[in-house]
């Protein structure tokens, strides 16, 4: 039994590529989809729009999946991962200097409470389900006090929770977009007017 047990207690290499970017990311168990990338952050990659120069930032950024891939495409902006899980800082981080991504950085924080004053074209997160409403609505509103004029706050979410993000960007955003919508996952948006 014990030695069934410790082959789980070794660090996780996983080879993932996503597409057209091949990143290889690092990873443990304890961190979200460790094993492979989650099929909701793959749909909200699929629809994400960005320029070169935007600034982005990737908030719940666990091992860094969003955040470099963002990064990899706005080349001459930066991007902000950030996480309230310090393991999970610690492999976004990892996995940034793994892939020599140079416009990115990583910084522990819960929620928006740790980052400095500063504007992003682009926010997204992979929210999770289980935070409660008030924790997302507070997330709506950071993200809209931290958007420069038009810029796009993305969520990925279980689909499930597409009617509570309605009513929620309609009320804080003034609008809501429902970009995609699969069986599990739903995709949305909300642009700062």
């Amino acid at each position: 039994m014990l030695n069934d047990l410790n082959r789980y207690n070794r660090k996780i290499r996983q080879d993932l590529k996503i597409e057209y970017r091949g990143l290889e990311f690092y990873t443990t168990w304890g961190l979200f989809s460790p094993r492979a990338i989650d099929d909701g952050s793959r749909l909200l990659l699929d629809y994400l729009e960005l320029e070169t120069g935007d600034d982005c930032l990737d908030l719940g950024c666990g091992y860094g999946v969003l955040g470099l891939q963002m990064a990899k495409l706005a080349v001459d902006g930066h991007t902000l991962m950030v996480d309230k899980d310090f393991v999970a800082v610690d492999y976004a981080e990892r996995n940034r200097r793994h892939n020599g991504i140079e416009n990115a950085s990583c910084l522990l924080s819960n929620g928006f409470d740790q980052i400095p004053a500063q504007q992003f074209d682009i926010i997204v997160s992979n929210i999770p389900a289980k935070v409660g409403k008030e924790m997302l609505y507070i997330y709506l509103f950071d993200a809209l006090d931290y958007l420069k004029p038009g810029g796009s706050f993305y969520i990925v979410t279980i689909t499930g929770l597409r009617q509570f993000f309605k009513r929620g960007f309609n009320e804080v955003f003034g609008h809501y977009e429902k970009i995609k919508q699969g069986k599990t996952y739903t995709v949305a948006r909300g642009i700062k007017q």
